[in-house]
């Protein structure tokens, strides 16, 4: 986000594919009531299923008509600006379309079927969904201090957010939008779904955990702690490992989902915040605050 870009990578040889900027015309974009250029501030992504498009969410906007850029202690009462969520074209790797969405979104998730992307709003304690069909917000549904994490079920029915200001996780029927509150443990952040969407992973901030909630029986059923400041989450493609990245302790920890037992632990880089497992090569990617990424080889789980 502070070096207003998105860049794109070869999964196979690692080589920098390319760097789009962050820089758009929204009235081009189609989008009315702005003029000039504006440029955004990239926080996360998500690939649409079909690989078509990378959905990007951006902290802030700054251009015309755009003053009050939110921070990461606020409230709706604040009445900061309400901030963009950009497609990227996989094809051209360009930003082909722009959504007006919450303030200060964060987390972006597309649904499985592809009917809609989601994107939690950070300082306006709410969820944006988007219908991929319309190309623009059909609901907004409350959350409360501080949505983050998202996840969505193979069959695209339900949602999941994480509530990081509070104690609960929000699944949220995507059919009839009627939600049902999981008590999951203080400051939920990141979560991801086992395969078989039986349990629901997710890093607890400011304990510094993972834990594992049983969907069948609505209780916490696993717990680990793996460092100071549990941040980003992910999990392996065929369900047997955790991958959690603690800011604080500098250090990136696999766990093993069966019986959460640490793997592995190892210093990775200065304040990693993000990690994804990539299923291609069977490598982790972890993002270090201070703009680097580090790429590692994964061993089988034992």
């Amino acid at each position: 986000m502070y070096r207003h870009s998105v860049t794109i990578y070869d999964a196979q040889s690692l080589e920098l594919v390319k760097s789009i900027s962050d820089q758009v015309n929204l009235k081009v974009l189609g989008i009315k009531g702005y003029s000039g250029l504006h440029r955004g501030s990239p926080v996360e992504g998500a690939f649409s299923p079909d690989g078509k498009y990378l959905y990007v969410t951006n902290y802030a906007m700054y251009g015309k008509g755009f003053n009050r850029e939110g921070t990461d202690k606020c409230n709706p009462g604040n009445n900061y600006d309400r901030s963009f969520l950009y497609r990227i074209d996989t094809q051209s790797w360009s930003i082909d379309a722009a959504y007006k969405v919450g303030v200060v979104p964060k987390v972006v998730e597309v649904s499985p079927d592809n009917k809609f992307v989601l994107v939690s709003n950070w300082c306006s304690y709410d969820l944006s969904i988007i219908s991929t069909e319309l190309g623009k917000v059909v609901r907004t549904i409350k959350i409360g201090a501080y949505p983050r994490g998202i996840t969505i079920s193979n069959d695209s029915q339900y949602a999941f957010v994480a509530q990081m200001g509070g104690s609960v996780v929000h699944k949220i029927n995507l059919v009839s939008f009627e939600r049902e509150l999981l008590s999951v443990g203080s400051n939920p952040r990141a979560l991801v779904l086992s395969p078989d969407n039986a349990y629901l992973y997710a890093t607890l901030n400011t304990a510094g955990r993972v834990i594992a909630f049983d969907l069948a029986t609505n209780k916490v059923v696993e717990s680990v702690k793996t460092g100071s400041a549990a941040r980003s989450l992910d999990i392996s493609a065929d369900g047997s490992a955790l991958y959690v990245v603690n800011y604080a302790s500098d250090t990136l920890v696999k766990v093993r989902s069966s019986d959460f037992k640490i793997l592995q632990k190892i210093k990775v880089c200065k304040a990693p915040i993000g990690v994804t497992y990539e299923r291609l090569q069977k490598r982790v990617w972890v993002a270090c605050y201070g703009g680097s990424i580090k790429v590692f080889s994964d061993s089988p789980s034992q």
